[in-house]
């Protein structure tokens, strides 16, 4: 589909689950900085990334990704444009059962754009199963008032298939 090589990056807050979806997709261990929490678990989670993930990816099309994930912590920001630049499209990763989704969504938004602001975004819902109180209208309504029009998909980001579908749907909005 594409020359070369395609470079592809992973936001989101911290828990989202972007070093699960990059081990999802890719076919071998990724590169992973992770860490662990320096307050304690979350949950089940006990550890976080503290530069990058990265791993090549091949979709079952045939397309050759490079693949980045953003550390989540604010305190790594510094991280977001060396790891941005040069990316042909970002996903941004919420997870459905954390309350201020909606915030968390814009000012991930936010930080992208300022930072590349033409670069194609998608975004991708994980944890929806354990979230009763999410509702996808809701982030629906919160783009619009944005002016913003993104493909959003809820996905489990342990599933390889659920997650090339998002990829694709990004590679797709700027192919």
């Amino acid at each position: 589909m594409f020359d070369g090589m395609v470079k592809i990056v992973l936001a989101g807050p911290v828990g989202a689950g972007k070093t699960t979806t990059l081990r999802s997709l890719s076919d071998d261990e990724p590169v992973s900085t992770e860490m662990p929490l320096t307050d304690g678990p979350m949950g089940e989670k006990t550890t976080t990334t503290v530069a990058l993930d990265f791993s090549t990816v091949m979709l079952d099309d045939g397309t050759p990704l490079q693949m980045f994930g953003l550390p989540g912590q604010d305190h790594f920001a510094h991280m977001r444009p060396i790891i941005l630049q040069g990316a042909l499209g970002v996903i941004v990763l919420l997870a459905a059962d954390q309350p201020d989704i909606l915030t968390m969504c814009s000012e991930w938004l936010d930080a992208i754009q300022s930072i590349t602001p033409d670069t194609p975004i998608a975004i991708g819902i994980t944890r929806s199963d354990q979230a009763r109180d999410f509702r996808m209208d809701a982030l629906r309504a919160l783009l619009a008032e944005r002016k913003t029009t993104l493909p959003v998909f809820t996905i489990d980001a342990r599933d390889r298939e659920q997650a090339q579908q998002l990829v694709r749907a990004l590679v797709y909005s700027f192919a």
